[in-house]
């Protein structure tokens, strides 16, 4: 949950340091309603900045400001306007590389990962930063993470590795690692999941430690390496949130 939050945070980010485009070549009265739904946004007064980028529409189709409606609209958590507004923006302008970032970021946040690695996957394409490129395929990454939890609740397995897989090629993410090496697990592959949580043992920063040192300890209990087993459950243990399961096994290993 909290990588989750830490990934919204990131994606509003960058909404703020993207918006307020300039307005000197909209129409006078556009650009005036445009600017004033700046100062408001700027000011938290979202009803405000929604009121006059809507009068500026009135004016001016344009995507700056639908885009600009959209971050608000998702500011106010009103999720199915703000991606309406985000996917005028790119009928307007089918090359603006922000609109795509603001709609999978609006898709991320309303559960519809599907849409939303697809919206990322355009943005990455677009953008010429490297270091927006480089975020994007952190978002594609963490979005294939959320579908390949998806399809795995559902059963559907063989989607659920291609999307973890496929996550990994973007961003080789420890949550992602680990989700793979469950699902590898619930498949009752072994093998597969004692290689898989190896790779988050061996990251040099990862948060999910304690849960590879326990799918690797269930993995070796399922091959009868009770040894092996045992060792694991035991570095699982220094994880606060492993710490129960990993006792819970050990007792049954005794």
């Amino acid at each position: 949950m909290k990588k989750n939050r830490g990934f919204l945070f990131t994606l509003f980010f960058l909404f703020s340091i993207s918006t307020f485009a300039q307005s000197a070549d909209m129409p006078a009265e556009a650009a005036k309603a445009y600017n004033e739904g700046n100062k408001l946004y700027k000011a938290g007064n979202y009803d405000g900045a929604i009121q006059q980028y809507r009068e500026a529409l009135k004016i001016a189709n344009d995507h700056r400001i639908y885009y600009q409606l959209g971050v608000t609209l998702k500011k106010q958590g009103k999720l199915a306007d703000s991606e309406s507004a985000f996917n005028e923006a790119i009928k307007i302008n089918p090359n603006f590389d922000l609109a795509y970032n603001g709609l999978g970021g609006t898709y991320f946040q309303d559960g519809k990962f599907a849409e939303a690695v697809e919206s990322f996957k355009k943005f990455e394409e677009l953008t010429k930063q490297k270091s927006l490129k480089d975020q994007a395929k952190e978002y594609i990454a963490r979005s294939l993470v959320k579908l390949g939890e998806q399809y795995k609740k559902d059963g559907n397995y063989p989607k659920a590795l291609e999307s973890l897989n496929e996550a990994i090629k973007y961003k080789p993410l420890d949550a992602a690692y680990i989700l793979l090496a469950t699902t590898y697990y619930e498949n009752a592959d072994y093998d597969k999941t004692l290689s898989t949580v190896e790779q988050v043992i061996n990251m040099k920063t990862a948060g999910l430690k304690g849960a590879a040192y326990y799918y690797k300890g269930m993995a070796y209990k399922q091959k009868q390496d009770i040894t092996k087993a045992k060792e694991n459950f035991e570095l699982a243990k220094k994880d606060p949130q492993y710490k129960r399961l990993a006792e819970y096994e050990l007792n049954l290993l005794k």
